[in-house]
Order: structure tokens, then C-alpha cells, then sequence
């Protein structure tokens, strides 16, 4: 009878430790999956505000960016949908290499996400996009997440970008990034524009 118990209690010991070993592996893989990666919403430092009049760019809105990233005017806009470019942040100052432009258009009947939907359908080779809705101060925007395909180069890449319509105008801010790494590393420089982002007026 103590020769019964001692095997059956030596089994149950082999069955906790597997069982054991295979949550622990569960959640390593859990941890270096690309998903948890993508759904990292830490926001970066704040190194100053950007869109009021005289910063280095002057929107229809305000929003802070990352510490030592630069911004700096587009003199040769560069159309996409219903908005041209007209800010671009560079991340290369903090360590990364990627922008995040800023994007105007004239005052029209669109909402932010026909505004959006416009944006990315001009910029073509794009799959897989996620639509969502978000608030931030005194403005209601969409924002998207998506894939874009460069047949070019043969590359797919994650890709970002919300809009906001105020009384200028449609604002669209967009994300890119050498590649989804990059894109990734960038993510709470995006999270703090879209958490600072207030209406403002260029005079």
C-alpha cells in the first residue's frame, strides 16, 4: 500500500512539474510574439509642442513630440488623397529612422474616417488595415494600423495613422519607419501625438 501511494505520488509530481513548465513556456512565447509587441501604447517623453504659431511647423493643431526629435516645414507639398504634406518629424536625432508627418487639407464634409479611408487608399499597397475611433482633448478622431507593401523594394512593413477634421481642416498624422522594427520602436513617439493633440489655429 506504501509502495502504492509513494509511485502515485511521484507521478503527480511529474504531471505539476510538466504542466509547470509548459505555462512558463506559454508565456514566453506570449511575450516575444509579434502581436504583444504591436499593442505596446507606452507613450515617450514629451520634448516639446509642435503646430502653434512660431514652431518649427504651423497646423491647424498642436501636439507634443518625443524628446530630440526635430521637425521641420514642407516648401513642396506632396499630395496623398485629400490632404498634402506639411510637417515632417524626424526620428533620426533620438536613434530611429522614421518620420512622423503631418498631413492638412481644406475644410470639406468628410469626417476623419472618410478622411482617413481617402488617405490610405492613395497611398495604395496596403492590406490588413484596423480601424478605430479615439478622443483626445477637444478633438474626435479615427485612427488606423496597417500593412504596405512596397513591391519595389519586396518588403512589408507596418504602418500608422489617425485624422482629425477642425474648422482649417483635416489633419492627418502618420507614422512609418525604415521598417515594422523601426515602426515599433517609434510607436510612443505616435501615442504621445495623438495623447497631446488639441485644435489650434495658424494666424
Amino acid at each position: 500500500m506504501a509502495g502504492r501511494r509513494a509511485a502515485c505520488a511521484a507521478v503527480l509530481v511529474v504531471l505539476l512539474a510538466g504542466c509547470s513548465s509548459g505555462a512558463e513556456d506559454n508565456d514566453a512565447k506570449a511575450s516575444a510574439s509579434p502581436s504583444a509587441a504591436a499593442k505596446d501604447s507606452s507613450v515617450a517623453d514629451s520634448g516639446r509642442s509642435l503646430g502653434a504659431k512660431g514652431s518649427d511647423c504651423e497646423l491647424p493643431v498642436t501636439f507634443d513630440i518625443a524628446e530630440e526629435w526635430t521637425a521641420e516645414s514642407v516648401e513642396a507639398p506632396l499630395d496623398q488623397g485629400p490632404v498634402s504634406l506639411a510637417c515632417e518629424v524626424d526620428a533620426k536625432p533620438a536613434g530611429n529612422i522614421g518620420f512622423l508627418r503631418a498631413w492638412t487639407g481644406e475644410p470639406g464634409d468628410d469626417d476623419a474616417r472618410a478622411v482617413l479611408e481617402a488617405f490610405v487608399a492613395a497611398q495604395g499597397g496596403v492590406s490588413k488595415e484596423k480601424y478605430g475611433e479615439f478622443g483626445a482633448g477637444d478633438l474626435d478622431g479615427a485612427e488606423v494600423t496597417y500593412l504596405y507593401s512596397n513591391e519595389l523594394l519586396e518588403e512589408t512593413k507596418e504602418e500608422s495613422a489617425l485624422a482629425v477634421v477642425t474648422a482649417q481642416g483635416p489633419v492627418v498624422l502618420h507614422l512609418g519607419g525604415l521598417d515594422t522594427e523601426e515602426h515599433r520602436a517609434m510607436l510612443p513617439a505616435f501615442e504621445l501625438a495623438k495623447k497631446t493633440l488639441r485644435s489650434g489655429r495658424a494666424e
